[in-house]
């Protein structure tokens, strides 16, 4: 009998030879698993972090697996700095057709407590961030003939509320709204934007109350995997959509 002719356990494999990424929040966990993907994948990664430790680190580890990386320090959460990174990107590689914001802060606190700094902090990165990089990269991805957005959100937006996260949570809602505008606003410009949102990982803060249906936690490649194909022209139909990668705690 013939071989099938995708056998269960092959690998997931996407050509992006010819691109160049935007990482936001790449230094660690999700954001460093995306990075590390499109680059082994061929693109060339811009690999943002507030750490310039954990950026320089991951560009390194990159550019050592053959791969050609940038590593850039700055605060998203700063229009100047955003900008400043998106043109020193450009200079690197000549254009950026894929972004993926996957910088995020979680500051745990109830409504009554929680201090107005950490309230602000949170929404001005997981929220504000993700408005500034889309909104200046987007023209410059317009100009270039279009590209991809993908938003790293949480199924703490989609209905998985928690004990003591309100900021978080608040910013992960307005996050799939500004991924769904963004969308509809970009579609013309040949832009597709997306949400990956995960749950449930074995590095993640987030997790539904009781184990998955799948029975396990997830781990952050597999997020990265569902990024790529979201980057693939695979996924070229696909816009507008907050796809939850949790192991099945939260369906519909």
């Amino acid at each position: 009998m013939a071989a099938p002719l995708n056998p269960p356990n092959a690998p997931f494999s996407v050509d992006l030879t010819d691109h160049a990424a935007l990482v936001t929040g790449a230094g660690d966990g999700v954001g460093r698993a995306v990075a590390l993907a499109l680059a082994a994948a061929g693109a060339a990664v811009v690999v943002n972090d507030l750490n310039p430790d954990r950026a320089d680190t991951v560009a390194e580890l990159i550019t050592t697996r053959g791969g050609r990386a940038l590593a850039w320090h700055a605060d998203v959460a700063n229009r100047f700095q955003v900008g400043s990174m998106i043109e020193a990107a450009r200079d690197a590689f000549g254009r950026i057709d894929l972004l993926i914001n996957a910088a995020g802060v979680l500051k745990r606190g109830v409504m009554g407590d929680l201090d107005e700094w950490d309230w602000r902090r949170v929404l001005d990165v997981n929220l504000t961030g993700v408005f500034f990089c889309t909104q200046l990269l987007s023209r410059v991805m317009a100009e270039e003939g279009g590209g991809v957005i993908i938003n790293i959100g949480s199924i703490a937006g989609h209905g998985m509320t928690l004990p003591d996260s309100i900021s978080y949570v608040s910013s992960k809602s307005g996050l799939i709204g500004l991924t769904q505008q963004s969308a509809r606003e970009l579609a013309p410009r040949g832009i597709r934007v997306n949400a990956v949102c995960p749950g449930n990982l074995e590095e993640d803060a987030v997790s539904s109350p009781s184990a998955p249906p799948l029975g396990r936690p997830g781990t952050a490649d597999e997020i990265a995997g569902v990024v790529l194909f979201l980057c693939s022209d695979a996924a070229r139909f696909i816009t507008g959509q907050a796809l939850n990668v949790d192991g099945g705690a939260v369906m519909g």
